[in-house]
Formats: C-alpha cells, structure tokens, sequence
C-alpha cells in the first residue's frame, strides 16, 4: 500500500485535527513523498544500445522520509561503516529518554537531541577513560531513533561500541573480555545527571517530578555487523515500510510490526490522520544528523583508525563506491543509459 496515496487521501483531515502543529520540516516531508516520481521532480530518459529501446522516468524526491527513496544512501552508509570495523566484540549501548521528558522533546527537538548526543558520547567516553581496564578513549558510532515499535515518540539514541581501545604511546590494543562493556547503572546515573544539567544550561524548564533512575541499556553483539545492519534501516526512508501498511478501511489504517517482548507480529489500527501524524512525528529538523561517529571512528580520524587496524593485524582494502543499480529494459534486460535530463517545469525559464 502506498503511503502517497494514504496522504492524498487523509491530508484534509490530517490538516484539520493538526495543522497547527505541523512544521515547515514536516510539510516538505509530505509534499516530497505525494511528488516523489512525479513531473513535480523531473524526468530523464533512459536508452538501451542492445535494442534502442528508449524510455522516460521520473526522479524520486530523495527525501530521507520516503520510503520509497534513499536505498543507495543506506548501502553507502553501511559500505562506509564496514571499513571501519574491527576484529574485535562489539556492543550496543541505548540510550533512552524518559517519558516525563519527550514533551520537552517535541518541542526544542535541536536542543534535546544535540543534548542526548553530546551527554551519552561523553559518558561513554568517560568511562572508557577511567576504565582501569581500559584507560584510553574509545570510538563509537551513534544513531537517533525517534520511534517505538508501535511507531510513538519515543527518543532514544543507539550507540555501537568496539570493546577496547588503543594506548598510542605503547601502540598496543587493550581489548575488553568475555560480554562485559560497562555497568548499566553507573551509565545511567551519569547520563542523567549530563543530561539534566545540559538543557538547564540551555534554558528549558525542566517542570514536572522526574524518574530518579533511568534506563541504560548495555548489550554485546558480536562482531558489529549485524547492529549496523538493524541501525541502518531508519537512517532513510522513514520510519516504515510501505509492505508493513496492511490495511486501509473505513477511514482507518492498519499496519504491523514486530513486538520487542513477544516476537510475534502485532497490528496497530489508527483513524488515517493519525496514522499520519504518527509519522510525521518522527521527522527530523531539516539538515539534523541522525548518526555521528566519535573517537577514532570519526572522520577526521582516519589516521588513527588506521594505526588501531594495524596494530590489531587487520588490512582492509578498500572498496569500490558501490554504484547504483542500473535501471534494465524492458525488451531484452540489458541495462539502460541515461542520455538526458529534462528539468520540472516549474524551473523552467
């Protein structure tokens, strides 16, 4: 079921019931989706030498909430992440905002999210550092997740860490043992105290009884790729896959998702506008970062990554930017050749 669709057909309502808190962020995101593959984008025309087939498609919108744009991105992403990886165990460290506090969130999304960066990534970097273990900063890659499984806001940021670190004076790996990164509690109690302290300094009003103990969630994962894989499926295209919509009926709409207790398949049914600003909710400010690399996974850290690959006995050869797939004719299969672009004509003139 297309979700373009789901928006033609609810945005009158959807417009109703929330217009007033729709963002400029979120009417680009809709008007993106509902144009994606359109004349709104232009088109480009495609030739096949084997048969002189010719055809004309349009651009997609490239919008990181369409879920039908942005694939290519993610393999990049993840070819990007894999140059990075160590023979090392891995873990993924969550970092959850509390209820009391996704109010505030909605509301000063740039402040909030930078806050829950900045205090987890020097958490973890601080504990690293006064590890006796350890003693030395870490690299990590964090990604923001803003949604639940059943889709409500719910901020959270994953943080994928390689279990050691590299002394540079004795160029020597320390590396953690057995499944084991840092106690959950202690993370937790730091992380809160940052965290309140930093959207104070910034001026919000932190009204309302908050939870004494937070929830730190520290998992180990094996060799990292497989977190990768599942951090990757929200950097672009939205939220939701439009396979996942299985129902649209009587003016309501039905899609499923996997229950983190259970493991099973569960539905969740919305009248259509709702379902509609349940998506919308997790769009990001224009421009805002959803994932950022720290320590010697940074990007202006390629020389110290390359001394921690060396110094584990690990030579990775670089890979090929991974090209997008070819679009294929219809007649024989062969791939196709764009010969011209041809721009909306809303910029024409």
């Amino acid at each position: 079921m297309e979700l373009a669709s789901l928006i033609e057909h609810y945005q009158a309502p959807l417009r109703t019931h929330y217009g007033s808190q729709i963002t400029p962020a979120q009417e680009h995101a809709l008007a993106a989706i509902v144009n994606c593959r359109s004349e709104r984008y232009g088109e480009m025309v495609l030739n096949c030498e084997s048969c002189a087939q010719q055809q004309r498609r349009f651009h997609s919108c490239g919008h990181r909430s369409c879920p039908c744009c942005q694939n290519h991105e993610t393999t990049l992403w993840l070819q990007r992440q894999r140059q990075k990886l160590l023979p090392v165990a891995y873990f993924m460290v969550t970092f959850t905002l509390p209820y009391e506090l996704r109010a505030l969130a909605w509301q000063h999304q740039t402040i909030v999210y930078n806050a829950l960066f900045a205090c987890a990534s020097s958490t973890l970097k601080d504990f690293g550092l006064n590890d006796k273990k350890l003693g030395a900063s870490i690299g990590m890659t964090a990604v923001l997740h803003t949604h639940s499984r059943r889709l409500d806001y719910h901020p959270h940021l994953h943080v994928v860490v390689p279990g050691g670190c590299l002394d540079r004076q004795r160029r020597q790996w320390k590396k953690m043992n057995g499944n084991y990164l840092f106690n959950e509690f202690a993370l937790a109690k730091v992380f809160r105290a940052r965290l309140l302290d930093t959207l104070t300094s910034a001026g919000l009003s932190l009204s309302g009884k908050l939870p004494v103990k937070w929830v730190v969630h520290c998992k180990h994962v094996g060799k990292g790729q497989p977190a990768l894989a599942y951090l990757s499926r929200y950097l672009y295209r939205g939220v939701i896959s439009e396979k996942n919509i299985v129902a649209n009926h009587d003016g309501k709409v039905t899609f499923q998702y996997v229950d983190g207790n259970s493991g099973k398949i569960r539905t969740r049914t919305l009248e259509g506008e709702g379902f509609l600003w349940l998506l919308l909710q997790h769009v990001l400010p224009k421009g805002y970062r959803r994932t950022r690399d720290y320590g010697f996974l940074h990007g202006n850290a390629k020389r110290m990554l390359s001394l921690v690959q060396r110094v584990v006995g690990l030579f990775i050869e670089p890979e090929d930017k991974q090209p997008r797939p070819p679009f294929t004719c219809p007649n024989c299969k062969a791939a196709m050749k764009i010969i011209a672009f041809i721009r909306p004509a809303w910029r024409s003139g």
